[in-house]
């Protein structure tokens, strides 16, 4: 009878656990979701800001995958989307004008760093923060656009 409870008992106790580690692995990043930028909380150099910039990130086993909405300052609009891995490697964007490749790297549960690239040359690098609570991400980027131009923008995304 003892052995039996034993038994019941560890098969219950790893039971739950190997529950616990699945919901573990399948929680949702802090990243994951849909952004809209905050322009009253936000700062560009040189300017002006876009009239309006929205992102949505999916995170999975491969990867996230993002896509970017922008209104730039003049009504003109990008589409910019790109999937990568954190692995510092060079993965290809579609449609920036700026970039066409961004390398990133994760530094802590809600802390990445991203290298922008155009045709092989460093353009800007990307310091990416979620708010500990989760409502808000921060993008610190200073690098050269494409028309040479040098810029040091702060953004700030409420989270939808």
């Amino acid at each position: 009878m003892q052995r039996a409870l034993r038994t019941l008992l560890v098969g219950t106790a790893l039971a739950c656990g190997g529950g616990a580690v699945a919901l573990a692995a399948d929680a949702t990043s802090p990243l994951t979701g849909t952004w809209t930028l905050n322009l009253a909380k936000s700062k560009f150099d040189p300017g002006p800001p876009p009239k309006s910039d929205s992102r949505t990130y999916v995170e999975s086993a491969q990867g996230v995958t993002v896509t970017v909405n922008i209104v730039t300052a003049s009504g003109a609009t990008i589409s910019e989307h790109s999937s990568y891995a954190y692995d510092g490697k060079d993965y290809p964007i579609s449609g920036s004008p700026d970039f066409d490749t961004l390398a990133v790297t994760r530094i802590d549960a809600n802390t990445a760093k991203s290298t922008q690239k155009k045709a092989g040359k460093v353009v800007g690098t990307t310091i990416r923060k979620v708010s500990k609570n989760g409502k808000h991400l921060r993008l610190r980027s200073n690098g050269t656009n494409a028309a040479g131009s040098r810029y040091s923008n702060v953004m700030v995304f409420d989270k939808q």
